[in-house]
């Protein structure tokens, strides 16, 4: 049976709580199709004291978008048979302070969309119903705003918003699928932060990228720095969007 989803607006109240009491307690963790922004892999890596590469190697799978050549990044089940999440465990998520922004927003859906006009960006939500959620049966009621302040969303949002970006740039300056280099570079750019830092302080790609000084000694020393400016590098140097341009889009 295919799931309810239903609209809501974010001042909108629902009804909903997880608890480990729940008979359905971890369900939600199997059956395992989660993707993984940027983000999330910086702050699961960072919770993991793990170096980028590392996650990616024991916790991460690669897929290609197969209309934009694009790497998209899943997280590695357990098995093969139940695609358990490799972080759950009988109590429940043993990455819980970092875990990803998909599992904090759960039962809620969100997308964006931009007025052509304006340039606004707007975020719309759904509540989300599955059979094996027994949290709907709860008595507890929050707003979705709520929902997105309690679970500590916003810094998610304002993140992942920025890959939603530069996916809209590629397909607007760098239509059809990417070949293999940019593809690589899209890769280590954005998921594979460690090494992208490494690549910026050892060779080419610090002169190449022409970006503003003052950014780049910022990301030598703070990772969040360092994926705001790899954002700018994939849009300047991959998909050949004007350096200045790119630094005010993602400012």
């Amino acid at each position: 049976m295919e799931p309810d989803l239903t609209p809501i607006n974010v001042d909108q109240a629902f009804r909903f709580a997880c608890s480990p009491q729940l008979s359905c307690f971890n369900a939600c963790c199997r059956d395992l199709n989660q993707m993984l922004t940027p983000y999330d892999i910086l702050r699961l890596k960072n919770g993991l004291k793990m170096p980028s590469d590392r996650f990616l190697k024991d916790f991460a799978q690669q897929h290609i978008g197969p209309e934009t050549g694009l790497p998209v990044i899943t997280l590695k089940p357990q098995d093969t048979k139940d695609l358990i999440c490799p972080f759950v465990t009988p109590t429940g998520c043993r990455v819980y302070p970092d875990r990803p922004a998909s599992c904090r927003i759960y039962p809620l859906v969100r997308a964006i969309s931009r007025d052509r006009e304006s340039g606004s960006v707007k975020a719309h939500f759904a509540l989300l119903r599955e059979d094996h959620c027994c949290g709907h049966q709860q008595d507890e009621s929050q707003t979705v705003q709520q929902w997105i302040t309690g679970q500590e969303l916003a810094v998610y949002n304002r993140h992942n918003d920025k890959l939603i970006e530069i996916i809209a740039l590629k397909n607007q300056f760098k239509p059809g699928p990417l070949n293999l280099v940019p593809r690589r570079q899209f890769h280590l750019a954005l998921y594979d932060l460690d090494n992208f830092r490494e690549r910026l302080c050892n060779g080419n790609w610090l002169s190449d990228a022409n970006l503003p000084p003052g950014l780049i000694q910022d990301a030598m020393n703070e990772d969040l720095a360092l994926l705001h400016i790899a954002y700018i590098w994939v849009a300047a140097n991959i998909f050949e969007i004007p350096v200045s341009a790119a630094t005010d889009l993602f400012a």
